[in-house]
């Protein structure tokens, strides 16, 4: 029996399925959006609704989630993104 992935946002802490998700992956202290969810990589999730991208930017979260400065260009892409669905 196959079960459905299950990730965290990192704003807003509820656990949902991981296609609903946006994942962020850092690979060799580089971050990239995964919007396909094929990279491979350490991964951090937000829920793909704009409460949730908008505390994301706002507060920096990802910052905290791979435990280094994650250049702005990432949150900026973020807000595009945002604006996009």
């Amino acid at each position: 029996m196959h079960t459905k992935l299950e990730r965290r946002c990192v704003a807003c802490k509820e656990p949902k399925q991981q296609q609903d998700m946006l994942r962020i992956a850092k690979i060799n202290d580089e971050i990239f959006i995964d919007k396909k969810n094929n990279l491979g990589g350490r991964g951090s999730y937000v829920c793909k609704n704009g409460n949730c991208i908008r505390l994301a930017i706002k507060k920096k979260l990802f910052n905290r989630a791979f435990r280094m400065n994650i250049d702005n260009s990432i949150y900026d892409q973020l807000g595009e993104y945002e604006q996009d669905n």
